[in-house]
C-alpha cells in the first residue's frame, strides 16, 4: 500500500509512475516518448505516424527497434525519411535507442479529443453589459475579438 502524501500533486507529474506498468509491456521504460512524439518527430509527423512498441536485445537497452503505425500511402516517404526519424528519435533519449524502425500500415493512434463546448446564447443584459465595456475601444478588429472572446466566457459554464 502506498503511503498517501497528504497534498496535492500535478497529474503530469504522476502519469510516468501511473504508465509505467502497461508501457512496459509495450517496449516503453518511460511514457515520455508518447507524451512528447509531436515534438519528437513534429507535428507533420505526428498526424502519420504513432509509436507501437520499442524492442531491445535481452539485457539491452540500446539499437532497439521502434515499430510505429502508418497512415495509409505515408510509408514509402516515411521509409525515406527514417534515417531523419532516427536522428530525432534518438536525439530525444540522448544516446543511440532505437536502430531500427519496423512500419505497420494503419491508422495512428491519436488521444481521443475532448468534445467541443456548446455555448449557451447571452442574455440580452449580458450583451449590453458586454458592449457598454467594449464601447470604448477604437480599433474594431480589436474590438469585435474582445466581443468573441467575452461571448465565449460569458456563454461558457464558467462565465455564471
Amino acid at each position: 500500500m502506498e503511503k498517501r502524501r497528504g497534498h496535492m500533486r500535478a497529474l503530469a507529474g504522476e502519469v510516468a509512475r501511473i504508465a509505467a506498468p502497461a508501457l512496459g509491456k509495450r517496449g516503453f521504460g518511460s511514457a515520455q516518448l508518447i507524451t512528447e512524439w509531436a515534438t519528437v518527430v513534429g507535428s507533420e509527423w505526428a498526424g502519420k505516424i504513432s509509436p507501437e512498441r520499442l524492442s531491445f536485445a535481452p539485457g539491452e537497452r540500446r539499437d532497439g527497434t521502434l515499430r510505429v503505425r502508418v497512415a495509409a500511402g505515408c510509408a514509402p516517404e516515411i521509409q525515406h525519411r527514417a534515417p531523419q526519424l532516427l536522428e530525432r528519435i534518438n536525439g530525444f533519449f540522448g544516446y543511440a535507442a532505437v536502430a531500427r524502425l519496423v512500419l505497420v500500415q494503419g491508422p495512428p493512434l491519436r488521444p481521443p479529443r475532448p468534445p467541443a463546448r456548446t455555448l449557451r446564447p447571452l442574455a440580452p443584459g449580458d450583451r449590453d453589459a458586454l458592449d457598454r465595456r467594449l464601447a470604448g475601444i477604437d480599433d474594431p478588429g480589436l474590438r469585435d475579438a474582445l466581443r468573441r472572446l467575452g461571448e465565449a466566457v460569458i456563454g461558457s459554464d464558467r462565465g455564471r
